[in-house]
């Protein structure tokens, strides 16, 4: 008897709370921002980098209060879409001869011009002829200029700061873009392959040409 009233007097557990629903990585949200950060990969790291970090603090977090916000922001993006432009035209060479020495420099139509040139021997002008600017370059500049134009204006405080009045299509389509560039990029990327390792990429040491391969 006494162990029936004790198991009565003991207070009863509390019912489990309800199981919350858990968002999979495969939400479509998740997805979208996933490959919109994916297409940082196909851009120099360094203008990436440069929008990333100037962005939030010029326009407010996205707020825009003020016509200085849009116009610096503006001006970032405008600036960071000129670097990849020219990015895709800059290239890299090891002189072995020279003790191993890394030169950067951008195409021409003649050659190459060598920003760090100072010890650099005259007679290599033959072999720099083989780095001048070709049709898959222009290829390259253009898509890496619509990737990061993509990229850019999906970003949260772009689009907070431009575009907070837009309608629910704009918004859905704001969405989906990235997947639709991710994946066209990446195609003709692998159609017109290239070679150029310049400024601003980060596996520019392992896949490095050198003078004696010229």
């Amino acid at each position: 008897m006494a162990a029936e009233i004790s198991s009565i007097d003991q207070p009863l557990a509390p019912p489990p709370p309800p199981a919350m629903l858990k968002r999979g990585s495969n939400h479509p949200v998740h997805d979208t921002l996933a490959i919109a950060a994916n297409l940082a990969n196909l851009l120099p790291t360094g203008t990436v980098l440069a929008f990333q970090t100037l962005t939030p603090s010029f326009s407010n977090n996205g707020c825009c209060q003020q016509l200085s916000n849009k116009f610096l922001t503006s001006s970032v993006i405008i600036t960071c879409a000129v670097f990849c432009f020219l990015s895709s035209f800059t290239d890299s060479f090891i002189d072995n001869d020279n003790g191993g020495k890394l030169y950067y420099g951008i195409a021409t139509f003649k050659g190459m011009y060598i920003f760090n040139n100072n010890d650099m021997e005259e007679n290599m002008d033959k072999y720099l002829k083989k780095y001048r600017i070709k049709f898959i370059d222009f290829v390259h500049a253009f898509i890496s200029l619509l990737v990061f134009l993509i990229f850019a204006l999906t970003n949260s405080n772009v689009q907070s700061c431009f575009f907070s009045g837009v309608g629910i299509n704009i918004s859905e389509l704001a969405m989906k873009l990235p997947l639709g560039a991710g994946v066209l990029s990446t195609f003709l990327f692998t159609i017109f392959p290239t070679t150029r390792r310049g400024i601003g990429y980060a596996d520019i040491i392992s896949t490095q040409s050198t003078v004696n391969d010229m």
